[in-house]
């Protein structure tokens, strides 16, 4: 089965096929039903977050991938839906995300392997629409989730990167003085674009990130999970240029499932033209006190482990410690 594409009538992938299981585009209304799977397969893997439904609400109406045609769904005879897939593209990006999942009672029938295939086939049709040659497929997973491993090396993927998550308890938090000439202050509203400049800017020689649009912003200051009383800018007192920012978020859930208070630095960047001024260890005292303020009691974060800036080497020297490490798969098409 084959479905048009509503703007050039252009043929979308064949959709999946099996037994037991019916495909479509998943839509607005699925989403109750997405996030009950997403939670049995969280549950399933034990893994330490779990999906919020704002970000299932941002995936049905991110315009630059529709979900009518990137995206699909797995529907067994009684409606649930039991398998995902999506893709995600930036205009001119380098690379495609492909993310979904299956239900654990219905693994180990092909289900899995069937999605992602459907989902290269979609990368490569962006990239052509695109107009850019070599279409590469990019994952994430926990690097010890042994289904996510067996599926992607089987279908031809390497491990490119390894992320670490570190943690670290609050109690004896180092303090840093703010460096001269610099005012650190709370992440307020009114901050927003100018945060996302200097991200987008502070991240540029970053691998594998690309421009944050203000959409894609906008979806990330409005997770449930944000906490601006958490979240500081380093301001540059002469110009009031936004130097750097450490933006926090605290999930309530993780908190129950792990006998943990952690406040989690989501981003934390420094714009070149202030790196080596002391902005960033500023910054991540400044989140500690906070979080400890606040009645938390460990601080955590992720660092790419290649990181060109040394920032493992800057969160080693604060205390962090890695506890569990994810990576990322790549698969030329």
């Amino acid at each position: 089965m084959t479905k048009t594409h509503p703007d050039d009538n252009r043929q979308l992938p064949p959709f999946p096929a099996a037994d037991g299981l019916h495909f479509r585009p998943l839509e607005a209304a699925d989403v109750d039903a997405w996030m009950e799977l997403m939670a049995r397969i969280e549950e399933a893997e034990q893994v330490p977050w779990r999906t919020q439904r704002s970000e299932l609400v941002a995936a049905v109406e991110d315009r630059r991938n529709p979900v009518a045609e990137n995206s699909v769904g797995g529907f067994d005879a009684g409606g649930a839906v039991r398998a995902v897939g999506r893709v995600v593209k930036n205009p001119e990006g380098e690379k495609a995300h492909v993310m979904g999942g299956v239900d654990p009672q219905w693994r180990r029938r092909g289900v899995g392997s069937a999605v992602l295939a459907w989902q290269e086939a979609r990368v490569a049709q962006r990239f052509a629409a695109d107009g850019q040659p070599g279409p590469l497929a990019r994952a994430y997973g926990e690097a010890d989730n042994v289904g996510t491993t067996a599926l992607l090396d089987g279908a031809g993927y390497s491990m490119v990167r390894y992320f670490s998550e570190m943690l670290r308890p609050l109690a004896d938090a180092p303090i840093v003085p703010h460096p001269v000439g610099i005012d650190v202050v709370s992440f307020t509203q009114d901050m927003d674009e100018a945060v996302r400049l200097a991200h987008n800017e502070a991240f540029a020689d970053h691998w594998g990130s690309e421009p944050r649009t203000p959409e894609q912003w906008a979806v990330q200051m409005a997770h449930e999970h944000l906490r601006r009383d958490l979240s500081t800018v380093a301001i540059d007192a002469a110009t009031g240029e936004v130097a750097g920012y450490q933006i926090a978020t605290v999930d309530p859930e993780m908190a129950a499932a792990s006998g943990r208070a952690e406040g989690y630095t989501e981003l934390l960047g420094v714009r070149r033209a202030w790196r080596g001024r002391g902005i960033a260890p500023a910054l991540l005292a400044e989140a500690m006190a906070r979080f400890a303020a606040a009645g938390l009691d460990h601080a955590s974060l992720d660092v790419d482990t290649a990181n060109p800036t040394g920032a493992l080497g800057l969160y080693e020297g604060m205390g962090y410690k890695p506890i569990r490490s994810s990576a990322a798969w790549d698969k030329s098409l």
